[in-house]
C-alpha cells in the first residue's frame, strides 16, 4: 500500500512520524486533444493512479521535501520567504510555484512543514503528474492552514504555475480533470467558459488500459508550443473574414467552407484536426449517455488518425501501440493520450480478454520499438484528498 510507504519514507527522512496523509490523482483523457487550447471541449478523467504525500508541521519557516521516484535528489529545503524558481529545485518546483500562486492571491502560511512523496504515475509518461503534484499541493495547503479556496481556483493556480512559474504554454485540462475528478465519471469541460458536467463512464465489462510507451518527452521539449502557434495562426487567417474567438466554434462543414482562407497545407491540417477533434468529443459524451460503447470506440479510433496525420503528434511508438491495439479482439477502441511524441495511450478492452491483449500487443511493441512497453489497468477516481 503505497500510503504506508510513503509515512515509511517520511520517518526515515525527517524522524518522525507523519501526522497527515494525501493523496492526488494523475489523468486520462478519454478523448478532445489539443482542443483545450483552440476553445474547444475536453473530456478527461481521474485515475486511481497517483501521487501520495505524507506531511509533518515544522515549528519555523523552512519547507523540506522530498520524492521517493526522485530519490537521488534526496532532501530539496527552501524558505517561505524564498519561492522563486530554482532550477536546482528539480520536481519541487511544481509544489514551489502552487505555494508562491497561493500566496500571490492573497494567502499566507504560518509555519513551514515538511512533505515526503511517493507515486505511482510513471514518470513523464503524460498521465500529467506535474498537475498531480501542483493540485496536491494545494489540497494540503488549503486544508492544513484553513484557507477556504473552492477547488476550481485551485485547477486556475495550477495552470498559472504551467504558465507562468514552470514556462508550458498549456490548457486548463490537466488540472481540471484532477481537480475535478469524480469516481466512475469522466468531465465534459467547455474550454471557453469552463462550463462542465459529469457523464457516468458505464463500460460494462470493458476496462480502460493504459499503455505506455516508455519513451519520456517533456512539454518544454516537445513540439508543444508549435502546434499552438500554428492552431493561433490558422484562426488569425480565418479571422479576416469570420466572426469567431477560437477554431472550437466551427462546425465541420464551416471550416471546410473556409478553409480558403487559411491557405497553407500544413495550418489546414492543424487547425482541421482541432476543429473536427471538438466535434468527435461532443459526439463521444452522446455516445457515452446512449451506451452505445462501440460508437465511443469509433471515435476514439478516429481521434487518433487525426492525432496521427493532421496533428502528427504521435509518433512510432504511440501508432504501434494503437494500431495494434484495434487489431485485438475485444478492443472497443484506442488512442494516444495527452500531449503525444511519447506518454501513453489507451485501449478500452473486455476485461475477459486484458491478459492476452496485453501479451499480443507487449510482444508486437518490443518487436517493432525495441523495449517494452508497460500496461496499467485505470480505474475512474475521484480528486484530490485527504487518506485517513
Amino acid at each position: 500500500m503505497i500510503a504506508e510507504e510513503v509515512q515509511t519514507k517520511f520517518k526515515q527522512k525527517f524522524g518522525y512520524d507523519a501526522s497527515r496523509v494525501f493523496f492526488s490523482p494523475g489523468r486520462i483523457n478519454l478523448i478532445g486533444e489539443y482542443t483545450d487550447f483552440n476553445g474547444g471541449h475536453v473530456f478527461p478523467c481521474a485515475i486511481s493512479m497517483g501521487i501520495y504525500a505524507a506531511y509533518g508541521k515544522r515549528d519555523d519557516n523552512r519547507v523540506r521535501m522530498y520524492s521517493a521516484n526522485v530519490a537521488d535528489q534526496g532532501i530539496v529545503e527552501f524558505s517561505l520567504d524564498d519561492l522563486a524558481y530554482d532550477k536546482a529545485a528539480g520536481w519541487a518546483n511544481y509544489p514551489k510555484g502552487m505555494m508562491l500562486e497561493i500566496m500571490n492571491q492573497g494567502h499566507q502560511f504560518s509555519h513551514g512543514f515538511d512533505l515526503a512523496v511517493y507515486g505511482n504515475l510513471p514518470d513523464a509518461a503524460g498521465l500529467s503528474s506535474s498537475a498531480a503534484i501542483e493540485l496536491l499541493t494545494g489540497e494540503i495547503v488549503n486544508d492544513v492552514f484553513s484557507l477556504n479556496i473552492n477547488e476550481l481556483d485551485l485547477v486556475k493556480y495550477g495552470q498559472l504555475v504551467e504558465n507562468n512559474y514552470i514556462g508550458v504554454n498549456s490548457g486548463i485540462m490537466d488540472q481540471f480533470a484532477i481537480g475535478m475528478g469524480k469516481k466512475e465519471q469522466a468531465v465534459l469541460l467547455d474550454t471557453n467558459n469552463l462550463k462542465y458536467e459529469y457523464v457516468p463512464v458505464k463500460l460494462g465489462d470493458n476496462v480502460i488500459v493504459i499503455m505506455n510507451t516508455k519513451k519520456h518527452r517533456e512539454l518544454q521539449d516537445s513540439k508543444y508550443n508549435e502546434r499552438r502557434a500554428q492552431c493561433e495562426e490558422a484562426l488569425r487567417r480565418l479571422q479576416t473574414k469570420l466572426d469567431i474567438n477560437s477554431l472550437g466554434d466551427l462546425t465541420e462543414t464551416e471550416f471546410d467552407e473556409h478553409t480558403y482562407l487559411i491557405n497553407d497545407d500544413v495550418l489546414i491540417r492543424r487547425a482541421r484536426h482541432a476543429v473536427f477533434e471538438n466535434q468527435r468529443t461532443l459526439q463521444a459524451k452522446k455516445a457515452l449517455v446512449n451506451n452505445d460503447l462501440n460508437q465511443f470506440g469509433h471515435l476514439i479510433n478516429a481521434s487518433h488518425v487525426s492525432l496521427h496525420y493532421d496533428f502528427e503528434v504521435t509518433g512510432k511508438e504511440l501508432d504501434t501501440l494503437a494500431e495494434t491495439a484495434w487489431k485485438q479482439p475485444g478492443v472497443i477502441g484506442a488512442r494516444m493520450t495527452g500531449a503525444g511524441f511519447g506518454g501513453c495511450a489507451i485501449a478500452i478492452v473486455d476485461r475477459h480478454q486484458v491478459d492476452a491483449f496485453k501479451q499480443n500487443v507487449g510482444q508486437a511493441y518490443e518487436q517493432v520499438v525495441g523495449h517494452p512497453a508497460e500496461f496499467y489497468i485505470a480505474e475512474i477516481s475521484d480528486g484530490p484528498r485527504e487518506i485517513k
